[in-house]
């Protein structure tokens, strides 16, 4: 670099960076931004912490796989199934935040579509930040969800239909009820599924009518189909495991007993299974009984059912009334 008298030349004179003037328009800049900066982290929800007091409740080999924003918690593990004692795919358990526990809970029973896993329930419609999101709204019940898993590749090996409502009825439920601070009446339990899952539903609630309360099938089918588990099946096998005939014969046993219903199903692209819930729905009616139908634009996809999961879930466990801000007994 060129210089005079060891002093630095013009040219690098004019390139030394000048100090920035600070004015006080600069300074008001700067505490709204850090004003703006501390009203976004105060708006922002707490991070979440899962209620370790669930933990004395589930088996030691429970994992806890997703929390949700409010403190619910997804957890994974095997719930012992008698007919298939070699099977090590796990089912899920959700359970609410803000556990009391001196205080009972209803259980909503999630079965998964075929082929399929519980874990699409989590993943693909999101069950615990919905659940957590209505729970903290005072919108839904808190409430134990259980997702069992329905076996090797969503089939028991041709022995789905049997295999899926032994495991449910003989294994799940008992277990839940033996295990979880559950309302061990049917009133509090419901049976639910997506699309196999909503026929699998229907066709164990109403061949077990004394076991559910509420009965919800999402985007199923109400006449057993004749393949998978089924193919070979008899027409009498076939009508044993077909709803709408077992309608007829247990219809007044569910009028006596409250028995609720939802369906739904997408409108434009599930037209065939929409029909098909209109025409149970219409049958449901026929005995009196409460039903919800659901029909919306959509199709057999995870995006209608994540659209109509908050009411499914609200019918499933409508909140309780209050009495001066406290939920009633």
């Amino acid at each position: 670099m060129a210089t005079t008298a060891g002093r630095p030349s013009r040219q690098a004179r004019v390139s030394r960076p000048r100090a920035a003037r600070v004015t006080p328009s600069l300074v008001a800049g700067v505490l709204l931004l850090a004003m703006a900066l501390v009203l976004l982290v105060s708006a922002s929800p707490p991070q979440a912490r899962p209620d370790a007091r669930w933990q004395a409740f589930l088996p030691p080999s429970f994992d806890r796989i997703l929390v949700g924003p409010h403190g619910g918690a997804v957890w994974q593990g095997l719930i012992p199934n008698r007919a298939a004692p070699l099977l090590h795919r796990p089912s899920l358990v959700y359970l609410p935040p803000r556990l009391d526990p001196g205080r009972r809970y209803p259980v909503l029973y999630l079965l998964h579509g075929m082929p399929g896993s519980p874990y699409s329930y989590v993943r693909g419609l999101r069950l615990a930040t919905v659940a957590d999101g209505l729970i903290f709204r005072r919108a839904l019940r808190p409430l134990i969800i259980v997702m069992p898993v329905a076996g090797k590749d969503g089939r028991y090996d041709g022995e789905w239909t049997s295999g899926w409502e032994d495991f449910v009825v003989h294994d799940v439920v008992p277990w839940v009820d033996a295990r979880l601070p559950t309302i061990p009446l049917p009133r509090a339990r419901i049976l639910a599924g997506m699309s196999a899952g909503g026929y699998g539903a229907a066709d164990i609630a109403l061949r077990h009518p004394a076991l559910f309360g509420t009965v919800e099938s999402w985007s199923g089918y109400f006449h057993p189909l004749h393949d998978g588990s089924l193919a070979h099946a008899t027409s009498m096998q076939l009508d044993a495991h077909d709803p709408s005939i077992l309608l007829e014969r247990v219809g007044g046993t569910l009028r006596r007993d409250g028995v609720r219903f939802f369906l739904s199903s997408g409108t434009t692209g599930d037209r065939r299974l929409a029909a098909q819930a209109r025409l149970f729905a219409a049958s449901l009616r026929r005995f009196h009984l409460r039903v919800q139908l659901l029909l919306r634009p959509g199709g057999h996809t995870h995006r209608f059912w994540r659209a109509q999961l908050p009411s499914a879930l609200r019918f499933a466990a409508p909140p309780q009334p209050t009495l001066g801000g406290r939920s009633a007994p």
